[in-house]
């Protein structure tokens, strides 16, 4: 496994609008649609890295936690299946169900969402405000399958406090790191 970094997505850009398939549902989804009246969160992920395995429940916490706040969470996973099968839609939707995710778990057969959002590995996390400008984009927190460190979701949790108060925005950000997006 190796250890990616989050790219740079600039605070206050816009988000790139997508319509994909809801693998849950298999409706399609756009993030127009989707997006919340506080705010909107994306994550990057799936079905196979270690690093998402190891934060997925936090992830469902979030959502769980934040949605009656006005926040919304949407998933995407954008890697190729041809080479990591594993990631394969009707397993998305499998694993979605298997472990509950309270969001959308969408499918980006072309890359080209991941490409637009400038993710680079899984998880790649996200948090747009009401007007789906970027407010954060960094770490759940500093746990990481094997050091031993919580999962707390502590950094992505301040940002949505932080953006629920009409705080400025965090100029501390970390970026993820977790697997690579499988690029086709």
């Amino acid at each position: 496994m190796a250890l990616t970094p989050s790219n740079t997505f600039p605070i206050g850009k816009i988000a790139p609008d997508f319509e994909l398939i809801n693998t849950i549902d298999q409706k399609k989804v756009s993030l127009i649609e989707k997006k919340g009246k506080n705010g909107t969160a994306i994550f990057f992920i799936c079905n196979h890295c270690p690093f998402v395995i190891h934060v997925n429940d936090e992830l469902i916490k979030l959502a769980n936690d934040y949605k009656d706040k006005g926040i919304n969470f949407i998933a995407i996973s954008s890697n190729d299946v041809e080479n990591y099968p594993q990631d394969r839609p009707e397993l998305m939707q499998q694993q979605a169900q298997k472990i509950g995710y309270p969001f959308p778990y969408l499918y980006d057969e072309t890359q080209e969402v991941a490409k637009a959002y400038n993710a680079a590995c899984t998880p790649d996390l996200y948090l747009f405000d009401k007007d789906l400008k970027a407010v954060y984009h960094g770490q759940l927190d500093d746990s990481r399958p094997g050091n031993e460190i919580p999962v707390t979701g502590k950094d992505f949790r301040n940002a949505l406090d932080t953006l629920l108060e009409n705080n400025t925005i965090l100029e501390i950000q970390k970026p993820s790191i977790g697997c690579n997006i499988k690029w086709k």
